[in-house]
């Protein structure tokens, strides 16, 4: 069976940027995540899926690892970590700086990764 779990609008401060004034000072980023699964649901057990709150926890455990120049990065990394679960087959990540632009809500890069 095809599942697709949605993480929607994780909101993070994250050191990440190449600029002078981006180095040092944590900014606000917004993280989206789609992930296609292939699972069987026999029971109605958290270990028959996957657990989106664990994979919340992880990109926030890649946020906070440090600073990142570019979020194509920061988002090839989350995605990357996605697929280390067998059962995930598709990870899509968009990542949002939201102060990166005067006058635009947010500049953002979306990857997504498919296992082979």
């Amino acid at each position: 069976m095809l599942i697709r779990i949605f993480i929607c609008n994780l909101e993070l401060l994250a050191r990440i940027g190449i600029h002078g004034h981006e180095q040092g000072t944590p900014q606000p980023i917004r993280i989206n995540v789609e992930l296609e699964t292939d699972v069987t649901i026999d029971n109605d057990r958290l270990d028959g899926v996957v657990d989106y709150e664990a994979v919340a926890n992880n990109i926030r455990a890649i946020v906070a690892a440090g600073h990142v120049n570019l979020a194509e990065t920061l988002a090839q990394r989350i995605a990357t970590s996605c697929l280390e679960d067998g059962r995930v087959l598709s990870a899509r990540v968009r990542v949002d700086k939201l102060q990166a632009l005067v006058g635009a809500h947010a500049a953002a890069v979306q990857v997504e990764l498919k296992r082979n």
